[in-house]
């Protein structure tokens, strides 16, 4: 299993970034997957997931309305649109397939003015 984040960077309060999950390694597209972050000196929290046909989607009250989680089976990707976002958000974000405890290396969000 292989997890692949990009996307992540430096960006103004009330901006937006496009987090990717590249998978690979097994048949993504029968497998619930998640976004997890970690701001500094804190630990791992699911921020969103979503079923594998794409039709349940779970987010964590802070970013409701404010991120969406979709998934291309076709190319074997999972993304995370971040909009509006604030400081709090400010962390380093993981792709995570729940079925084999499989994590990204993660790629970071710094959220300032």
């Amino acid at each position: 299993v292989q997890l692949v984040e990009s996307g992540g960077g430096l960006v103004q309060p009330g901006g937006s970034l496009k987090l990717s999950c590249a998978a690979s390694g097994f048949t993504f597209d029968i497998f619930r997957m998640s976004w997890y972050r970690q701001a500094p000196g804190k630990g791992r929290d699911m921020v969103a997931a979503i079923s594998a046909d794409g039709g349940s989607l779970d987010y964590v009250d802070s970013v409701k309305g404010r991120f969406t989680i979709s998934r291309d089976n076709a190319k074997n990707m999972v993304y995370l649109q971040m909009n509006n976002l604030k400081p709090e958000d400010t962390a380093t974000y993981y792709c995570y397939l729940p079925t084999r405890n499989a994590w990204g290396q993660g790629t970071e969000v710094t959220v300032s003015s």
